[in-house]
């Protein structure tokens, strides 16, 4: 008994076990090694990397003090960039919303309409905003109404999305209860489908208008409207002061949106 248990506390307690070690250290290998590559290939000048702590505080030298002159067209250009994010989502549900019903796979009519839902919602949201700001420039020329269709067809990819698997995870027996009636198409989606959703519809629109306030503030870097022209008109003419307003005014607008959103969600949830 006393050899057994000098046995037992001679043995050393490991976590894991050496198979399980041997894979650990092969995929820290792998991740080493693709980080190598992935750095090695990036052309990177590391003179301005070491001289970048300078260049920053050189930088934010000459923003201060912000100047305050412009504030009333700051101001006026943070109220388009709130309509280009509040109009955007407001446009996007119309469209999300029938995307998501086909693309839902208990609501879709058939396979055609469930891979057409799905193809564009991943079209959707496998191009930037940026991206979608370019081509519309392109199509329409700088404005709001770029910004608008970029930030809606960027939108109808996440909306459509998560309402597409919150009417997966819905109760069928509803909807089952409904169609043993004869209750039209229409009357299950309004009366069976639609209930049981709204709660996270509200949810996800309110995040979205969150998230594309936030996207909108730098739309107009490409032409696209809202703050982002006064933002790169002040950095092309080497204005930092009016630069370092302009900043502290879109991080007044996320706070207060995410502020409303936070609200709005307490309300709603």
């Amino acid at each position: 008994m006393v050899d057994q248990t000098d046995a037992l506390a001679d043995r050393i307690w490991q976590r894991y076990d050496r198979k399980e070690r041997l894979v650990r250290y092969a995929v820290l290998l792998v991740t080493v090694m693709l980080v190598y590559w992935a750095v090695r290939d990036i052309d990177i000048f590391w003179p301005w990397v070491w001289d970048a702590p300078n260049q920053i505080q050189n930088l934010g030298a000459r923003m201060w003090p912000p100047d305050p002159r412009r504030l009333e067209q700051i101001i006026g250009a943070m109220i388009e960039t709130v309509h280009i994010a509040t109009l955007a989502t407001m446009l996007t549900i119309f469209v999300a919303l029938p995307v998501s019903y086909i693309a839902a796979q208990n609501t879709t009519p058939n396979r055609a309409c469930l891979w057409l839902g799905r193809f564009i919602l991943v079209s959707s949201r496998s191009v930037n905003t940026i991206i979608w700001a370019l081509l519309f420039v392109a199509i329409f020329g700088p404005g709001v109404l770029a910004g608008i269709l970029a930030i809606m067809f960027r939108s109808i990819g996440f909306i459509g999305k998560l309402m597409g698997e919150a009417i997966e995870e819905i109760d069928r027996r509803p909807v089952e209860a409904m169609e043993a009636t004869g209750a039209s198409k229409l009357k299950v989606i309004a009366y069976a489908v639609v209930p049981q959703v709204m709660p996270a519809f509200f949810a996800i629109v309110i995040l979205r208008w969150d998230i594309n306030i936030r996207e909108s503030t730098v739309l107009g870097l490409v032409g696209a409207g809202g703050i982002g022209v006064l933002l790169q008109g002040s950095i092309d003419t080497f204005a930092w002061p009016t630069v370092a307003t302009i900043l502290i005014a879109i991080v007044i607008l996320v706070l207060i949106g995410e502020a409303i959103t936070s609200i709005l969600r307490r309300k709603v949830i």
